[in-house]
């Protein structure tokens, strides 16, 4: 999908491929992905969690300098990378920018309210990059949480938000974050791939939850 002067791949479940306007190539939980998949510049990791942290798909991307952001406690294991990546701890509030990438980033906590799979004790993270501009959103693997209401005023470009419940937010939940984030785009991920993630009729459904919100929802193709 063409947004701007970016290019966004979803690669399946909370992985997506970001090509910015010089043409870093940016991925963020990377998971079942092909062989082929073109080289990182930047890999973001929301938490350690396999199908989020996945050593084996990392190695797919992985080069000597690519930079890894991750929270502390995914960061022991690129001991296992072959390459010589060059790491970054990300947690709740931290802020980094790369001028000469043209890209800055912040972290938002990510976090379940009741549910016992992502407390906030893990301080684990969802990530608004800027891209020269354009801020993408994604949440990571997160409930509707109270801190999203900061997203509201920093004009959000598109957000990608988990939808398959169990684990995180439902469609409808999502559609609840959309309302308050107020994107000018917002796409699903999380649903239809892992075990007790919902099928793909949650993308129909987030959808229709998020056109009752007054906000614009895509559902991607997935691509490898």
């Amino acid at each position: 999908m063409k947004y701007k002067d970016i290019d966004i791949t979803w690669l399946g479940h909370s992985g997506f491929k970001i090509k910015n306007s010089i043409g870093r190539v940016i991925y963020i939980d990377p998971f079942k992905i092909s062989e082929e998949s073109e080289s990182a510049d930047f890999i973001f990791i929301t938490h350690s969690h396999y199908d989020h942290c996945s050593i084996e798909d990392i190695q797919k991307i992985a080069n000597d300098g690519t930079i890894v952001i991750c929270p502390a406690d995914v960061s022991s294991k690129f001991r296992h990378i072959n390459s010589k990546v060059n790491i970054k701890i990300a947690e709740p509030g931290a802020k980094m920018q790369f001028d000469e990438q043209e890209l800055k980033f912040w972290c938002i906590p990510a976090y379940n309210l009741s549910k016992p799979f992502h407390t906030k004790e893990e301080d684990w993270v969802g990530y608004v990059i800027d891209l020269n501009g354009t801020l993408i959103y994604h949440a990571g693997d997160t409930d509707l949480i109270p801190e999203m209401k900061q997203l509201a005023t920093v004009n959000i470009d598109i957000a990608l938000l988990p939808i398959g419940g169990n684990f995180t937010m439902n469609s409808g939940e999502a559609a609840k974050a959309v309302a308050i984030i107020k994107p000018k785009l917002a796409l699903p991920m999380h649903y239809g791939s892992v075990a007790k993630t919902g099928d793909k009729s949650e993308g129909t459904m987030f959808l229709k939850n998020c056109g009752r919100e007054g906000v614009e929802a895509k559902v991607l193709n997935l691509e490898s």
